[in-house]
């Protein structure tokens, strides 16, 4: 008998196991998914928790836009310096130090003393949040290069969002509820060390090639653009108690586009700018990024203001308020996957088109809103707005990487997310000044869904205007 004999025989071709799809990588993506989980919670946990906080600390409908607000303008301001910072430092690296600041800021707003405390603590936050937003998608990328598993990868990432915006007015309601609105904030605590932990131990260190070049960073046109972003909020902000006219808001109002020009000249004059050029050559991705403002000022605008209706002029408490608003973000587990689904097989412009309209009308159904509305009567508004929007993003964010060309996406997806956030910011606090500026509550109310349906109205014509898109490829990253 031969040595070869003792081997296990070869089995036939046929009755090997056949190679299976390329799997998602789940521990790292359970890591880089907390983190981001913790991101979207904290644009919508808050908003439930803002009565309560005004009672405790004594702060104004201007100091609570900014604890509301804060946070989204970091965010956004900062979202295309913090993608630069992982090109050059590792995104690994990054998306922990932005775990580690944003658990940290979460510690200072539970232990705010003062309303200030508390503001300064919330923008810290949103720096914590730019760093980790781009640093995970590109770890993503890293760690599926199989394009299906990277495709699986990122269906997840981006469901978090939906879940993440659904769970918050819930979870801040039965937490202010039950305990008090500093355990909104204590939350985030176990939650980020725990993720910090699990991204140390299960998400690897990319390799970095010795030879490639690191693009400088255009540090003074970032710094240019988060200047402008806080400038146009906070005018926006401080108009409704001080007044159009205020010299704080006048100049606010005139230094944001003079930020922005400025920003536009030296990205124009920078050897590697964060926003290439190209970008903007045709007119699908400059509506793209006007879409993803538009959408998201009258969403997250109608939900600052229904959370305000419900609690200081309905009576409901922070958990009944949640349970009231869950219908609409609830909508995101329906509309998110059927937009998927529709980009697929028609393109994108239908569903952004569609879910647009559809928003628009569930804006203008808080027009019959009143002091004693029945429930009932307001629901189909709530499911509307929340249908549309999560109908119309997903296909919206598809365009956008859609139009960009494959050198510089990375830079499109920053940009369209920046969009996004400004829109918020910009919602947020248009909308409390118009019900503060307004001649009484309701007045102002169906300004703001007037001013918000039109915003998704001007997203339609945009849309429409352009071209139907490329159909979702299966595996495509």
């Amino acid at each position: 008998m031969t040595p070869s004999d003792l081997r296990s025989p070869r089995p036939p071709r046929s009755a090997r196991p056949a190679a299976g799809p390329p799997e998602v990588r789940r521990l790292p993506l359970l890591a880089i998914c907390l983190g981001y989980f913790l991101v979207i919670l904290d644009v919508t946990v808050v908003t439930v928790a803002v009565p309560r906080i005004a009672a405790d600390l004594g702060a104004g409908h201007g100091v609570l836009q900014w604890v509301v607000d804060g946070y989204t303008l970091a965010f956004a301001g900062l979202l295309l310096l913090c993608g630069g910072l992982g090109d050059r430092l590792g995104h690994r690296r990054v998306f922990l130090a932005g775990l580690g600041v944003f658990t940290a800021a979460s510690a200072g707003c539970a232990l705010a003393p003062t309303a200030a405390v508390l503001v300064g603590a919330r923008l810290v936050q949103g720096a914590g949040a730019a760093m980790m937003v781009p640093a995970s998608l590109a770890l993503l990328g890293e760690l599926h290069p199989e394009p299906a598993a990277r495709a699986r990868a990122f269906g997840v990432w981006g469901g978090i969002a939906g879940s993440a915006a659904a769970a918050g007015p819930v979870l801040g309601g039965l937490l202010v509820w039950g305990v008090d609105w500093r355990a909104v904030f204590f939350l985030n605590i176990p939650v980020g060390v725990f993720a910090v932990v699990l991204t140390r131990r299960r998400v690897p260190a990319p390799k970095v090639s010795e030879g490639r070049e690191r693009r400088p960073l255009d540090v003074a046109a970032q710094l240019c653009a988060a200047a402008g972003v806080a400038a146009l909020t906070a005018g926006l902000n401080e108009a409704g108690g001080r007044g159009w006219g205020d010299p704080l808001v006048l100049g606010c109002l005139a230094a944001a586009p003079l930020a922005g020009a400025l920003f536009w000249r030296l990205e124009r004059r920078a050897a590697a700018p964060a926003l290439p050029p190209r970008l903007f050559a045709g007119f699908r991705f400059p509506a793209c990024l006007a879409v993803g403002v538009l959408l998201n000022l009258g969403f997250y605008g109608l939900l600052f203001l229904t959370t305000v209706y419900f609690q200081w002029h309905r009576g409901f408490d922070p958990l009944g308020t949640g349970l009231a608003l869950l219908p609409m973000g609830a909508m995101a587990a329906l509309g998110s996957p059927l937009s998927g689904r529709l980009a697929a097989r028609v393109g994108t412009r239908a569903p952004v088109v569609a879910g647009l309209l559809i928003g628009a009308a569930g804006l203008l159904g808080w027009c019959a809103a009143g002091p004693h509305t029945p429930y009932g009567l307001l629901l189909p508004a709530l499911l509307a707005a929340g249908f549309g929007t999560s109908l119309a993003m997903p296909s919206a964010t598809v365009a956008a990487m859609e139009a960009a060309p494959e050198e510089v996406r990375g830079a499109a997806s920053g940009a369209f997310n920046a969009a996004r956030q400004l829109g918020s910011a910009i919602g947020v606090a248009l909308f409390g000044t118009l019900l503060a500026a307004s001649g009484g509550f309701y007045d102002g109310m169906r300004l703001s869904v007037a001013v918000g349906a039109g915003c998704f109205l001007a997203g339609t014509a945009l849309a429409a205007a352009g071209p139907a898109g490329d159909r979702a490829r299966a595996g495509r990253g």
